[in-house]
């Protein structure tokens, strides 16, 4: 039976009905992807009229704070079974993972809390961390695993543009990172450094202050990461810098089914 590629879409909205806007179903015409995961999407299903009718759409918002957070999917490739969190209650009311399972793997869309300034959520971050893996490997014992989303941590200083003037930032804190060094050491790799592994100055997200996408001061914290085993699979992965609409830009992979 011939292989077939498929393109899968990560996108942090920073709030779906602005980006609705801001050229969003632009963006997904022209791009095309099988599915499309969403972080931060401020919104409930039905709070914004998308017009995409050749995607199932599956919704997963704050249930504490209205407008804040969430996780969407949109696939033309109907899931086998979908499930909403991670069955966690320490995690479970902002909204911020969806998993498809598909017939040999897994898709799940995460969007990783920000440990804010001052470091007033890092404790709780490195809790999330770990407690993320675990569902990831817990999935991966029945199927390989595809995650992807804002993980809101840059993992090595080639991923950030000024990494001296950040270290103890948040999202480039050591203990963050160390979070990130976990999931590789755990088996799953960074699609995007696993086809460009030296490539510099790519990032996919810009702080909204002093120019700074203008300038390519940004940071790379959106990600799609793969169970090692889908390897081969994985026939390329892309960031698309050049759109605008948030403060974020999308990313990709070409995957093999």
């Amino acid at each position: 039976m011939s292989k077939k590629q498929v393109k899968f879409v990560s996108w942090n909205v920073n709030g779906i009905r602005a980006a609705l806007n801001k050229g969003f179903l632009a963006f997904i015409e022209r791009e095309n992807p099988d599915i499309i995961c969403l972080q931060e999407t401020k919104a409930e299903q039905g709070q914004a009229v998308i017009d995409l009718p050749q995607y199932t759409e599956y919704w997963n918002s704050s249930k504490g704070r209205k407008g804040y957070s969430g996780t969407a999917i949109f696939t033309k490739i109907a899931p086998i079974s979908i499930t909403y969190d991670m069955g966690n209650k320490d995690h479970d009311n902002e909204g911020r993972v969806i998993a498809l399972e598909f017939e040999d793997f897994y898709l799940v869309t995460v969007y990783t809390p920000n440990s804010q300034r001052e470091l007033t959520r890092l404790e709780y971050r490195q809790q999330w961390d770990k407690d993320f893996l675990a569902y990831m490997k817990k999935l991966e014992e029945k199927k390989p695993v595809i995650f992807c989303g804002d993980l809101n941590v840059a993992h090595k200083e080639i991923d950030i543009a000024r990494p001296k003037q950040n270290v103890g930032n948040a999202g480039f804190t050591p203990e963050e990172r160390a979070g990130f060094d976990n999931i590789v050491n755990a088996g799953f790799i960074d699609t995007f450094r696993l086809h460009y592994p030296e490539v510099k100055d790519v990032y996919s997200w810009w702080s909204y202050m002093g120019s700074a996408r203008q300038r390519n001061i940004g940071w790379r914290i959106d990600y799609f990461v793969a169970s090692s085993s889908l390897k081969e699979r994985i026939k390329d992965a892309f960031i698309r810098m050049e759109v605008l609409g948030s403060d974020h830009c999308p990313v990709g992979i070409i995957f093999e089914v």
